[in-house]
């Protein structure tokens, strides 16, 4: 008997590697109601459900925190994801980034409070950002992460969810076929990002989104700079893009997306030749890596380039070409201690045996923990580090070591070093220097400066995870002040 081929279920499917941008080998129609051989095409629900499925970007349950501007895209992922929350064990908070550019941004946060509260009756958290007309994309976008990144680490949101769709990834490739990036710029948005980022409505167009939205009933932000020919994405979604579909007769928008995903597939490769580079000794966190000097020094110039654009996209940072060629060159002929800046908030240096890439940022402000010795509380983020503090009767040893410890002390605060700042350690005999105990403990000279030190008043205490002082310990049993510092 001739067998009849099987007629499958989804009319797209979605291909991905490692860490890589999600793109749709066969775009849906946008918003439209096209069938497959007379079959109805699947709601946005049921190819976001599968979607969620194939992927696995959402397979651990937790809080998700969603980032929605009242625009049609987040409006569509808040209304997608409230119906999805149960089965994916997902419990939701919403968060609005009130930027203060244009007039009437007060009344679209009480808009999407109103709707978040009423209709899925969830809470919300707005950040009023005050930036002002005429602030720039790049400083709106850093000023809106912060916020939600902040949010985030408070609520201890396991994901953070923006609506990031198909256009947009169009539009970043293109712009950055503009300013001439490397493949790697070329793979375009990614699927999942640092901490628990995740852009679920990647294969999915804006007109689609845009017909979902519109179809809840409810009042949809228009953002009159995104069609603000000054800024560069505006100019191409309103201009370039639709001179490019009437030449290529609407192929251009698979095309760009098709070369999104070539782009990510070599991302992905060098990804997984990172793991057999035992050598290397590839140790990567948010906005930091570090790699064996000696091993990577032993590799020609372009395939240490290459090996340390990799490492940076895995720790979250971007290293341009140029720079990562540079940075190669330098460690050849350096000495332990030494810096060079490599721009876009980068520095790197050498650490003993190692070679160190991290992000740039401004000592974190003081923390204070407690005054006239009462009360427990956070987590509380001082920079890179988390800090839980909390009364409890104090055990028989204070280890000198360690990232717990115990202190009868009143009005604790966490600082950075200071120049000056001195301690006796459990035992010693004599004061030390603060940086000459992190250097010994082999702390690169790069995070010295905002490395967690435990004060009271401006008394020196603990190091976390390097060195406890002999003052303030507590006798077995009273009531004492303990505080954990773990890197967030």
């Amino acid at each position: 008997r001739r067998r009849r081929p099987r007629v499958g279920r989804a009319i797209f499917s979605v291909r991905r590697a490692r860490d890589a941008p999600l793109v749709p080998t066969m775009l849906p129609h946008a918003g439209g109601k096209a069938s497959f051989r007379g079959m109805p095409e699947p709601s946005l629900l049921e190819r976001l459900r599968e979607h969620l499925t194939a992927t696995g970007l959402l397979a651990e349950p937790g809080l998700a925190l969603l980032a929605v501007s009242g625009g049609a895209d987040s409006l569509a992922l808040l209304d997608l994801l409230s119906l999805l929350a149960p089965e994916l064990r997902l419990s939701l908070l919403v968060a609005h980034a009130d930027h203060g550019i244009v007039p009437g941004s007060a009344s679209v946060a009480r808009e999407v409070e109103a709707l978040a509260r009423r209709r899925y009756g969830l809470e919300v958290v707005v950040g009023v950002l005050g930036l002002g007309a005429g602030a720039s994309e790049t400083r709106s976008r850093i000023a809106r992460y912060r916020f939600l990144r902040r949010v985030q680490a408070e609520r201890r949101a396991r994901y953070l969810l923006t609506g990031h769709h198909a256009d947009d990834q169009i539009e970043t490739v293109l712009m950055r076929v503009l300013r001439g990036s490397a493949p790697s710029g070329l793979a375009g948005i990614r699927a999942t990002g640092p901490r628990g980022l995740v852009r679920p409505l990647l294969p999915f167009r804006r007109a689609e989104l845009l017909a979902h939205a519109g179809g809840l009933g409810v009042p949809i932000a228009q953002d009159p700079t995104n069609a603000d020919p000054t800024h560069l994405r505006a100019w191409i979604r309103g201009a370039l893009l639709p001179l490019i579909e009437e030449r290529m007769s609407g192929t251009a928008a698979p095309a760009v997306l098709e070369v999104a995903r070539h782009a990510a597939r070599e991302v992905a490769a060098w990804d997984a030749a990172l793991e057999r580079l035992s050598d290397l000794a590839l140790a990567t966190s948010p906005g930091r890596l570090e790699v064996a000097r000696r091993a990577l020094t032993g590799y020609d110039n372009a395939l240490a380039g290459r090996i340390l654009r990799a490492a940076a996209r895995r720790a979250g940072l971007e290293l341009g070409p140029g720079a990562a060629d540079r940075l190669h060159h330098w460690a050849r002929h350096r000495v332990s201690g030494r810096r060079i800046t490599l721009g876009r908030g980068l520095v790197g240096e050498i650490a003993f045996d190692r070679l160190v890439v991290r992000s740039v940022s401004a000592p974190p402000p003081r923390l204070e923990l407690t005054r006239s010795g009462g009360g427990g509380g956070g987590p509380a983020a001082f920079g890179g580090y988390l800090v839980r503090w909390r009364a409890e009767p104090a055990p028989a040893d204070v280890p000198r070591g360690g990232w717990t410890t115990w202190v009868e002390a009143a009005d604790l605060a966490v600082r950075p070093p200071t120049s000056g700042d001195r301690m006796i350690p459990i035992g010693g005999v004599g004061r030390r220097t603060v940086a000459r105990l992190l250097m010994e403990a082999r702390v690169p000279r790069s995070d010295r400066s905002a490395y967690p030190v435990l004060v009271c008043g401006e008394d020196v205490l603990w190091i976390p995870g390097v060195c406890r002082g002999a003052a303030a310990i507590p006798a077995l049993g009273a009531t004492a002040v303990r505080v954990d510092v773990a890197a967030g």
